[in-house]
Protein backbone atom coordinates (compact mmCIF):
# COMPACT_ATOMS: atom_id res chain seq x y z
CA UNK A 1 0.00 0.00 0.00
CA UNK A 2 2.83 2.29 0.81
CA UNK A 3 4.66 1.50 -2.24
CA UNK A 4 1.28 2.18 -4.31
CA UNK A 5 0.50 5.44 -2.59
CA UNK A 6 4.60 6.90 -3.26
CA UNK A 7 4.22 5.90 -6.78
CA UNK A 8 0.85 7.59 -7.00
CA UNK A 9 2.20 10.34 -5.65
CA UNK A 10 5.11 11.10 -8.16
CA UNK A 11 3.15 9.86 -10.78
CA UNK A 12 0.86 13.00 -9.44
CA UNK A 13 3.77 15.05 -9.22
CA UNK A 14 4.82 14.88 -12.61
CA UNK A 15 1.17 15.26 -14.04
CA UNK A 16 1.64 18.50 -11.70
CA UNK A 17 4.81 19.65 -13.94
CA UNK A 18 3.53 19.01 -17.22
CA UNK A 19 0.90 21.38 -16.47
CA UNK A 20 3.53 23.41 -14.81
CA UNK A 21 4.94 23.70 -18.11
CA UNK A 22 2.05 24.06 -20.31
CA UNK A 23 0.43 27.31 -18.60
CA UNK A 24 3.89 29.10 -18.80
CA UNK A 25 3.47 28.96 -22.64
CA UNK A 26 6.09 27.37 -23.68
CA UNK A 27 6.14 24.58 -26.61
CA UNK A 28 9.41 22.26 -26.93
CA UNK A 29 11.01 22.51 -30.63
CA UNK A 30 12.52 19.20 -29.59
CA UNK A 31 11.39 15.39 -28.24
CA UNK A 32 14.70 14.50 -27.20
CA UNK A 33 14.43 11.32 -29.14
CA UNK A 34 14.78 12.26 -32.60
CA UNK A 35 14.94 15.37 -35.33
CA UNK A 36 10.71 15.08 -36.00
CA UNK A 37 10.32 19.04 -36.14
CA UNK A 38 13.34 19.63 -38.04
CA UNK A 39 14.61 20.44 -41.94
CA UNK A 40 18.08 19.84 -43.17
CA UNK A 41 18.75 22.69 -45.09
CA UNK A 42 21.98 22.12 -46.44
CA UNK A 43 23.79 19.12 -44.85
CA UNK A 44 24.68 15.97 -45.07
CA UNK A 45 22.15 13.10 -43.84
CA UNK A 46 24.87 12.30 -41.21
CA UNK A 47 25.41 15.75 -39.75
CA UNK A 48 22.43 16.28 -37.38
CA UNK A 49 21.66 13.16 -34.85
CA UNK A 50 20.64 12.88 -31.79
CA UNK A 51 23.08 11.53 -28.67
CA UNK A 52 21.37 10.96 -25.02
CA UNK A 53 18.50 13.28 -24.87
CA UNK A 54 20.62 15.81 -26.90
CA UNK A 55 20.78 17.45 -30.73
CA UNK A 56 24.14 16.23 -31.77
CA UNK A 57 25.91 18.48 -34.68
CA UNK A 58 29.91 16.91 -36.38
CA UNK A 59 30.31 20.69 -38.02
CA UNK A 60 30.78 19.36 -41.35
CA UNK A 61 30.31 20.43 -43.54
CA UNK A 62 29.14 24.53 -42.60
CA UNK A 63 25.87 24.95 -43.01
CA UNK A 64 22.46 24.54 -40.92
CA UNK A 65 18.92 22.95 -39.95
CA UNK A 66 15.79 24.76 -39.42
CA UNK A 67 12.19 24.84 -37.85
CA UNK A 68 9.48 23.36 -40.98
CA UNK A 69 7.54 26.97 -40.06
CA UNK A 70 8.36 30.50 -39.66
CA UNK A 71 8.22 32.17 -36.32
CA UNK A 72 7.77 35.79 -35.63
CA UNK A 73 7.78 37.24 -31.79
CA UNK A 74 8.48 34.65 -29.42
CA UNK A 75 10.88 33.71 -26.29
CA UNK A 76 13.29 31.44 -27.59
CA UNK A 77 15.21 29.17 -24.90
CA UNK A 78 17.66 26.89 -25.65
CA UNK A 79 20.48 24.72 -23.99
CA UNK A 80 23.97 24.63 -25.97
CA UNK A 81 27.86 23.55 -25.15
CA UNK A 82 30.63 22.85 -27.28
CA UNK A 83 32.66 19.45 -27.50
CA UNK A 84 36.09 20.74 -28.48
CA UNK A 85 38.12 23.67 -27.73
CA UNK A 86 37.35 26.92 -30.16
CA UNK A 87 33.93 25.50 -30.97
CA UNK A 88 32.30 27.71 -33.36
CA UNK A 89 28.15 27.61 -33.87
CA UNK A 90 24.93 29.47 -33.88
CA UNK A 91 21.49 30.27 -33.40
CA UNK A 92 20.28 31.68 -36.49
CA UNK A 93 16.65 33.90 -35.86
CA UNK A 94 14.40 34.70 -38.64
CA UNK A 95 16.48 33.17 -41.33
CA UNK A 96 16.04 31.82 -44.85
CA UNK A 97 14.65 28.32 -45.65
CA UNK A 98 18.24 27.63 -47.79
CA UNK A 99 21.28 29.51 -47.79
CA UNK A 100 22.00 32.88 -49.01
CA UNK A 101 23.87 33.37 -52.63
CA UNK A 102 27.14 32.30 -52.87
CA UNK A 103 28.21 31.44 -48.81
CA UNK A 104 26.55 28.31 -46.82
CA UNK A 105 24.34 30.45 -44.64
CA UNK A 106 21.13 31.63 -44.13
CA UNK A 107 20.34 35.01 -44.47
CA UNK A 108 19.50 36.16 -41.01
CA UNK A 109 20.30 37.10 -37.48
CA UNK A 110 23.03 35.30 -35.84
CA UNK A 111 23.01 34.69 -32.38
CA UNK A 112 26.70 33.68 -31.95
CA UNK A 113 27.51 30.80 -30.20
CA UNK A 114 31.12 30.14 -29.90
CA UNK A 115 33.74 28.34 -27.03
CA UNK A 116 36.28 30.84 -24.86
CA UNK A 117 39.38 28.56 -27.23
CA UNK A 118 38.42 30.34 -30.51
CA UNK A 119 41.38 32.77 -31.32
CA UNK A 120 42.07 34.76 -33.81
CA UNK A 121 43.20 37.99 -34.17
CA UNK A 122 41.29 40.52 -32.89
CA UNK A 123 39.59 38.78 -30.19
CA UNK A 124 37.56 41.51 -28.15
CA UNK A 125 37.62 44.13 -30.51
CA UNK A 126 35.71 42.58 -33.61
CA UNK A 127 34.48 39.56 -32.18
CA UNK A 128 33.74 38.15 -28.40
CA UNK A 129 32.91 34.50 -27.30
CA UNK A 130 30.21 35.52 -24.90
CA UNK A 131 27.10 36.10 -26.93
CA UNK A 132 27.56 37.89 -30.08
CA UNK A 133 24.54 39.60 -31.66
CA UNK A 134 24.98 40.65 -35.65
CA UNK A 135 23.13 40.27 -39.10
CA UNK A 136 24.16 38.36 -41.86
CA UNK A 137 24.28 38.16 -45.58
CA UNK A 138 21.23 40.89 -46.15
CA UNK A 139 20.13 40.44 -43.01
CA UNK A 140 20.35 44.20 -41.01
CA UNK A 141 20.56 45.22 -37.51
CA UNK A 142 21.02 48.07 -35.51
CA UNK A 143 23.07 46.69 -32.50
CA UNK A 144 22.81 47.85 -28.77
CA UNK A 145 25.53 49.34 -26.53
CA UNK A 146 28.94 48.62 -27.09
CA UNK A 147 29.76 47.08 -30.81
CA UNK A 148 31.09 46.96 -33.56
CA UNK A 149 29.55 48.06 -36.97
CA UNK A 150 26.17 45.92 -37.15
CA UNK A 151 27.60 43.79 -34.40
CA UNK A 152 26.37 43.75 -30.61
CA UNK A 153 28.67 42.92 -27.84
CA UNK A 154 27.65 41.39 -25.16
CA UNK A 155 27.83 43.81 -21.89
CA UNK A 156 29.28 40.91 -19.70
CA UNK A 157 31.03 37.65 -19.98
CA UNK A 158 28.46 35.40 -19.14
CA UNK A 159 29.33 31.62 -21.11
CA UNK A 160 31.14 29.04 -20.16
CA UNK A 161 34.23 26.74 -22.03
CA UNK A 162 33.34 23.35 -23.26
CA UNK A 163 32.26 20.77 -22.15
CA UNK A 164 30.13 22.86 -20.05
CA UNK A 165 26.50 23.72 -21.01
CA UNK A 166 25.36 27.24 -21.29
CA UNK A 167 21.51 28.98 -21.60
CA UNK A 168 20.48 31.31 -23.93
CA UNK A 169 17.35 33.36 -23.57
CA UNK A 170 16.21 35.15 -27.04
CA UNK A 171 13.34 37.27 -26.75
CA UNK A 172 12.24 38.56 -30.34
CA UNK A 173 9.08 41.53 -30.52
CA UNK A 174 8.45 43.43 -33.61
CA UNK A 175 12.16 43.38 -35.04
CA UNK A 176 13.88 43.41 -31.62
CA UNK A 177 15.97 41.04 -30.41
CA UNK A 178 17.44 40.57 -27.15
CA UNK A 179 19.95 37.95 -25.46
CA UNK A 180 20.16 36.77 -22.17
CA UNK A 181 23.20 34.50 -21.50
CA UNK A 182 22.93 32.03 -18.74
CA UNK A 183 20.24 34.01 -16.60
CA UNK A 184 20.80 37.77 -17.76
CA UNK A 185 20.61 39.99 -20.80
CA UNK A 186 23.95 40.90 -22.88
CA UNK A 187 23.22 41.77 -25.81
CA UNK A 188 20.70 42.35 -29.16
CA UNK A 189 19.62 44.73 -31.49
CA UNK A 190 16.65 46.29 -33.32
CA UNK A 191 14.99 47.36 -36.45
CA UNK A 192 15.89 43.50 -37.51
CA UNK A 193 15.31 42.88 -41.16
CA UNK A 194 14.21 40.24 -41.54
CA UNK A 195 11.97 40.34 -38.51
CA UNK A 196 9.78 36.89 -39.53
CA UNK A 197 11.47 33.77 -40.69
CA UNK A 198 13.06 30.50 -39.70
CA UNK A 199 14.89 29.56 -36.52
CA UNK A 200 18.05 27.49 -36.90
CA UNK A 201 21.06 25.49 -35.55
CA UNK A 202 24.61 26.10 -37.49
CA UNK A 203 26.82 23.74 -38.15
CA UNK A 204 30.01 25.41 -38.92
CA UNK A 205 33.14 22.64 -38.54
CA UNK A 206 33.19 21.66 -34.60
CA UNK A 207 31.03 19.12 -32.94
CA UNK A 208 28.48 20.97 -30.39
CA UNK A 209 25.02 20.14 -28.79
CA UNK A 210 22.13 21.55 -28.53
CA UNK A 211 18.87 20.14 -25.82
CA UNK A 212 16.35 21.87 -24.34
CA UNK A 213 14.93 23.59 -26.84
CA UNK A 214 11.28 25.53 -26.37
CA UNK A 215 9.86 28.29 -27.64
CA UNK A 216 6.68 30.65 -26.53
CA UNK A 217 5.05 32.42 -29.31
CA UNK A 218 3.93 36.30 -28.86
CA UNK A 219 1.13 38.03 -30.63
CA UNK A 220 1.92 39.23 -33.81
CA UNK A 221 2.90 42.41 -34.81
CA UNK A 222 1.84 41.86 -38.62
CA UNK A 223 5.44 41.96 -39.94
CA UNK A 224 4.76 43.17 -43.77
CA UNK A 225 5.89 41.26 -46.72
CA UNK A 226 8.99 43.01 -47.00
CA UNK A 227 10.51 42.24 -43.71
CA UNK A 228 9.26 38.50 -43.29
CA UNK A 229 11.71 35.88 -45.23
CA UNK A 230 10.31 34.02 -48.14
CA UNK A 231 8.74 31.04 -47.67
CA UNK A 232 9.93 27.56 -48.16
CA UNK A 233 9.56 26.41 -52.04
CA UNK A 234 9.46 22.86 -51.28
CA UNK A 235 13.82 22.56 -52.30
CA UNK A 236 15.57 19.46 -51.77
CA UNK A 237 19.32 19.56 -51.34
CA UNK A 238 21.25 17.47 -54.36
CA UNK A 239 24.84 17.84 -52.88
CA UNK A 240 25.94 16.76 -49.42
CA UNK A 241 29.05 19.36 -49.11
CA UNK A 242 31.33 16.13 -48.25
CA UNK A 243 31.30 13.93 -50.74
CA UNK A 244 29.25 12.96 -54.42
CA UNK A 245 26.82 11.31 -53.08
CA UNK A 246 23.72 11.39 -55.15
CA UNK A 247 25.50 11.73 -58.68
CA UNK A 248 26.63 9.37 -61.01
CA UNK A 249 30.10 9.18 -61.29
CA UNK A 250 33.03 7.32 -62.97
CA UNK A 251 36.90 6.62 -63.30
CA UNK A 252 37.26 9.91 -65.55
CA UNK A 253 34.48 11.82 -63.42
CA UNK A 254 35.97 11.26 -60.19
CA UNK A 255 38.90 12.77 -61.09
CA UNK A 256 37.83 15.66 -62.61
CA UNK A 257 34.70 16.82 -60.14
CA UNK A 258 35.37 16.84 -56.23
CA UNK A 259 33.70 18.23 -53.10
CA UNK A 260 35.74 20.61 -51.25
CA UNK A 261 33.86 21.75 -48.52
CA UNK A 262 30.76 22.99 -49.47
CA UNK A 263 31.51 23.59 -52.81
CA UNK A 264 30.96 21.03 -55.79
CA UNK A 265 34.64 21.90 -57.87
CA UNK A 266 35.25 21.24 -61.27
CA UNK A 267 39.03 20.83 -61.71
CA UNK A 268 40.97 22.45 -64.86
CA UNK A 269 42.02 20.08 -67.50
CA UNK A 270 41.34 18.67 -70.76
CA UNK A 271 37.56 18.52 -71.53
CA UNK A 272 36.54 14.83 -71.51
CA UNK A 273 32.46 13.99 -72.25
CA UNK A 274 33.04 11.32 -70.41
CA UNK A 275 33.59 13.08 -66.58
CA UNK A 276 30.06 15.30 -67.14
CA UNK A 277 28.49 14.90 -63.91
CA UNK A 278 24.74 13.59 -63.77
CA UNK A 279 22.42 13.05 -61.24
CA UNK A 280 21.70 9.71 -60.16
CA UNK A 281 18.05 10.69 -60.41
CA UNK A 282 16.02 11.55 -63.32
CA UNK A 283 13.64 14.17 -63.30
CA UNK A 284 10.77 15.65 -64.99
CA UNK A 285 8.97 18.61 -64.79
CA UNK A 286 11.18 20.13 -62.20
CA UNK A 287 13.14 23.38 -60.91
CA UNK A 288 16.94 23.25 -60.33
CA UNK A 289 18.09 26.00 -58.14
CA UNK A 290 22.22 26.64 -57.67
CA UNK A 291 25.00 29.45 -57.44
CA UNK A 292 27.53 29.17 -59.95
CA UNK A 293 31.03 30.69 -60.39
CA UNK A 294 32.75 30.26 -63.61
CA UNK A 295 36.61 31.64 -64.54
CA UNK A 296 36.63 33.62 -67.74
CA UNK A 297 37.93 30.71 -69.85
CA UNK A 298 34.91 28.72 -70.48
CA UNK A 299 30.73 28.75 -70.55
CA UNK A 300 29.16 26.77 -67.90
CA UNK A 301 26.76 24.30 -69.81
CA UNK A 302 23.92 22.21 -67.94
CA UNK A 303 22.41 18.93 -69.68
CA UNK A 304 18.66 18.47 -69.00
CA UNK A 305 16.54 16.79 -71.14
CA UNK A 306 18.14 16.58 -74.09
CA UNK A 307 18.70 20.18 -74.23
CA UNK A 308 22.58 21.84 -73.65
CA UNK A 309 21.77 25.46 -71.76
CA UNK A 310 24.74 27.89 -72.18
CA UNK A 311 24.82 30.19 -68.86
CA UNK A 312 26.37 32.87 -71.26
CA UNK A 313 24.78 35.55 -68.91
CA UNK A 314 26.55 34.09 -65.85
CA UNK A 315 29.98 36.82 -64.99
CA UNK A 316 32.75 35.18 -63.99
CA UNK A 317 34.53 35.58 -60.51
CA UNK A 318 31.80 35.40 -58.75
CA UNK A 319 28.60 33.66 -57.51
CA UNK A 320 25.41 34.06 -59.27
CA UNK A 321 21.98 32.00 -58.62
CA UNK A 322 20.74 30.32 -61.54
CA UNK A 323 17.42 28.49 -61.58
CA UNK A 324 16.65 26.32 -64.32
CA UNK A 325 12.29 25.83 -64.82
CA UNK A 326 11.60 22.74 -66.68
CA UNK A 327 7.05 23.17 -67.57
CA UNK A 328 5.73 21.82 -70.65
CA UNK A 329 7.88 21.50 -73.37
CA UNK A 330 10.19 24.36 -72.34
CA UNK A 331 13.08 25.38 -69.96
CA UNK A 332 13.19 28.82 -68.45
CA UNK A 333 16.45 30.22 -67.27
CA UNK A 334 17.39 33.11 -64.67
CA UNK A 335 20.03 34.42 -63.41
CA UNK A 336 19.22 36.42 -59.85
CA UNK A 337 15.68 35.95 -60.61
CA UNK A 338 15.69 37.80 -63.87
CA UNK A 339 14.77 35.82 -66.76
CA UNK A 340 17.45 35.43 -69.29
CA UNK A 341 16.87 32.29 -71.98
CA UNK A 342 13.11 30.94 -72.74
CA UNK A 343 14.93 26.81 -74.44
CA UNK A 344 12.01 25.06 -76.36
CA UNK A 345 12.68 21.67 -75.63
CA UNK A 346 13.32 19.16 -78.93
CA UNK A 347 10.26 17.43 -80.45
CA UNK A 348 12.10 14.04 -79.10
CA UNK A 349 12.82 15.47 -75.82
CA UNK A 350 12.89 12.47 -73.07
CA UNK A 351 10.01 13.02 -70.62
CA UNK A 352 12.55 12.32 -67.68
CA UNK A 353 16.53 12.83 -67.87
CA UNK A 354 19.06 13.48 -64.93
CA UNK A 355 20.50 17.16 -64.91
CA UNK A 356 24.32 17.41 -66.01
CA UNK A 357 26.75 19.43 -65.33
CA UNK A 358 29.46 19.43 -69.10
CA UNK A 359 33.26 18.89 -68.08
CA UNK A 360 34.29 22.27 -70.24
CA UNK A 361 37.74 21.99 -69.38
CA UNK A 362 37.90 25.52 -67.69
CA UNK A 363 38.05 25.26 -63.97
CA UNK A 364 34.27 26.41 -62.20
CA UNK A 365 32.58 25.95 -58.65
CA UNK A 366 29.15 24.98 -58.05
CA UNK A 367 27.46 25.50 -54.01
CA UNK A 368 23.70 25.31 -52.83
CA UNK A 369 22.24 22.84 -55.18
CA UNK A 370 18.57 22.22 -54.57
CA UNK A 371 15.98 20.83 -56.62
CA UNK A 372 11.96 20.83 -56.39
CA UNK A 373 9.44 19.19 -58.40
CA UNK A 374 6.49 20.95 -59.89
Amino acid sequence: MKQFSLTFLLAFGTLLNARAADEDGFASLFNGHDLTGWVNANCAPETWSVTNGAIHCTGHPTGAMRTPRQYENFILEVEWRHLSKGGNSGVFIWGTPIAAPGVPFLRGIEVQVLDHGFNVPGKNQWYTTHGDVFPIHGATMKPFGRHNGDRSFPSEERSKGFPEWNHYRIVCTNGVLRLHVNGKEVSGGENCNYRKGYLALESEGAPVEFRNIRIKELPSSNTPPELTAPLDQGWKSLFTGLDLRGWKTNDATAGRWQASGEHLVLRKGTPNPDSTLRTAQDYGEVEFLFDCRPTKEATPIIEFRGSEIKLTEVETGKYQRVTITAKGRSLTVKINDKAVQLIDLPANAPSNSPLGLRDIGSAMDFMNLHVRDL
